[in-house]
């Protein structure tokens, strides 16, 4: 316990100015919620969008926590199929990053508890559910998540494009259905992308430690 508290630490140490950027970028979002391009930009996307679409953007909102969840799972069990000690690594680093993700989005959560546009605004015509608080979104939150701990663990194109253009589709198929405001969607953006980006430093990190104790 005391390793990964010393390792938090010291990657915070080193990387001030990015976690400087990520609080911004989060305060900016709380502050996106007051002003009136949030909800114009919404009624724009929602009213005025290809309804014969509907069922296409349902599709990809609803696959947003079954990908986000059984991706990482089968990773796990196909890194013990192969005895693949590598994939093992790998497969741990994208739950934790998905596990500290969902834990930070909770929180957030029930600490802004911002009601729904369609509760605020009845103009808007939400066609799927949302019933827990707006900010942030949990299915972007969980897309993004899985995109950027994708790339971090298998940065290749094929894998990066084709991720983070789902977890996209599903951040703005959110906003078309009428369930989250844009400051909800660049607000779980920054969740998605910075929780990765902590666990990957912290693993790398580890593994630095570990070569540089081998080598002594």
């Amino acid at each position: 316990m005391t390793i990964i508290n010393n390792d938090f630490f010291k990657f915070i140490s080193k990387n001030k100015k990015c976690i400087l950027l990520s609080v911004i970028l989060v305060f900016f979002s709380f502050l996106c919620q007051a002003q009136n391009w949030d909800i114009d930009v919404l009624k724009d996307i929602n009213l005025h969008r290809n309804r014969s679409l509907d069922n296409l953007f349902r599709i990809i909102t609803d696959s947003a926590a079954p990908i986000a969840y059984s991706v990482p799972v089968f990773l796990v069990v196909l890194s013990f199929i192969l005895k693949d000690r590598t994939l093992k690594i790998k497969s741990a680093f994208i739950i934790c990053a998905s596990v500290l993700a969902l834990v930070i989005e909770t929180i957030v959560k029930h600490l802004v508890n911002r009601p729904r546009p369609f509760i605020t605004y009845p103009f808007i015509q939400n066609i799927t559910s949302g019933s827990s608080p707006s900010f942030p979104s949990g299915h972007t939150s969980d897309a993004f998540t899985l995109a950027a701990s994708l790339s971090f663990a298998f940065p290749k194109w094929y894998v990066i494009l084709p991720s983070f253009c789902w977890a996209i589709a599903v951040g703005y198929s959110r906003m078309d259905l009428g369930v989250h405001y844009p400051s909800d969607i660049l607000g779980s953006i920054v969740i998605g992308i910075l929780c990765p980006f902590i666990c990957f430093k912290i693993k790398e990190s580890k593994e630095k430690r570990a070569l540089n104790g081998s080598d002594g």
